[in-house]
């Protein structure tokens, strides 16, 4: 143990402790409009970049722009890997900023970029990119690696199944959590969308989620192929209508867990993992509430 690793574990579970929470998500998804909320918001944790007159994209957007804040935070409070640890998981921004960015490449209003800044791996390139084309090679000779096509579904699903390989390999507490996700993307892709996966996409399935996943037919047969760490993300499910239960059971796994890694004894990187997962399950559930509230239907909170 080095006081950096009791620095970080203390701020880990201090920064988990300035969630939102159930309840207030309760109070935000009954507000009677979305200033009401975004008000409301105003004295939380979230308040730092909430604004009156913000859209329902710029609030839910707001949100997440203050759990990147909270990651970027806690990673300067930890050891060298536990900052590199943290790193990986915060991944998800640089890639939610690839999609707006192909957003606005098909002429579509995008929203801001997340701030990244020692969290990014390759943004600074990526932002310069003007087609399809260049940003799949940008990402070829980056960490991310080839996503396998140029297409925008092709580009998304490879940088997902890239971020969920390294964090599998790089966050151990974390890899049923992730080998779940890859799951239910795949299933989603194939089965929902009825996408055909890249070459290169499905070299990483067989990586991640075993050689005989994809030859499977329906959601039922992809689910008892799958490893036991991933399969639990699926059980049940029957058809890709049901995709959504399990993406619901899925977060709910995830905080679960979350709440046990926090409250583990010791300082180590399971509390830090634990906040992570427990922040990010409320900054979805907080912007889940926010819409009853915009369409001025409050009282059917999220869960």
């Amino acid at each position: 143990m080095t006081a950096a690793w009791v620095a970080g574990s203390t701020r880990a579970r201090a920064l988990a402790h300035r969630r939102a929470g159930l309840a207030a998500a309760g109070r935000i998804a009954a507000c009677d409009s979305l200033e009401q909320a975004v008000t409301l918001l105003a004295g939380t944790p979230y308040g730092h970049d909430m604004r009156r007159g913000q859209s329902l994209p710029e609030a839910q957007w707001a949100i997440l722009a203050t759990l990147l804040w909270h990651l970027r935070v806690l990673a300067g409070w930890l050891p060298r890997e536990g900052g590199q640890m943290v790193r990986v998981l915060a991944r998800w921004f640089e890639l939610a900023n690839v999609d707006e960015l192909m957003h606005r490449l098909s002429g579509r209003q995008d929203e801001p970029e997340f701030a990244l800044g020692s969290m990014g791996t390759v943004w600074p390139r990526l932002r310069r990119c003007v087609s399809l084309a260049e940003i799949r090679a940008t990402l070829t000779t980056s960490p991310w690696g080839d996503p396998g096509g140029d297409s925008r579904r092709e580009i998304q699903l490879g940088m997902r199944l890239a971020w969920a390989a390294r964090v599998a390999d790089a966050v151990p507490s974390a890899r049923s959590w992730v080998l779940g996700a890859a799951a239910l993307l795949v299933a989603r892709a194939r089965y929902a969308e009825g996408h055909a996966l890249s070459a290169g996409a499905r070299d990483r399935c067989r990586i991640l989620l075993g050689a005989g996943t994809l030859d499977a037919s329906s959601v039922t047969e992809m689910t008892q192929r799958l490893p036991s760490a991933a399969r639990w993300a699926l059980r049940g499910v029957e058809g890709s209508r049901e995709l959504w239960a399990g993406e619901e059971r899925w977060w709910r796994r995830v905080e679960g867990e979350g709440h046990g890694l926090l409250t583990g004894s010791g300082f180590s990187m399971g509390p830090v993992v634990g906040a992570v997962a427990v922040l990010a399950a409320d900054a979805r559930r907080v912007r889940a509430a926010l819409e009853p509230a915009a369409r001025g239907s409050g009282g059917d909170g999220p869960t």
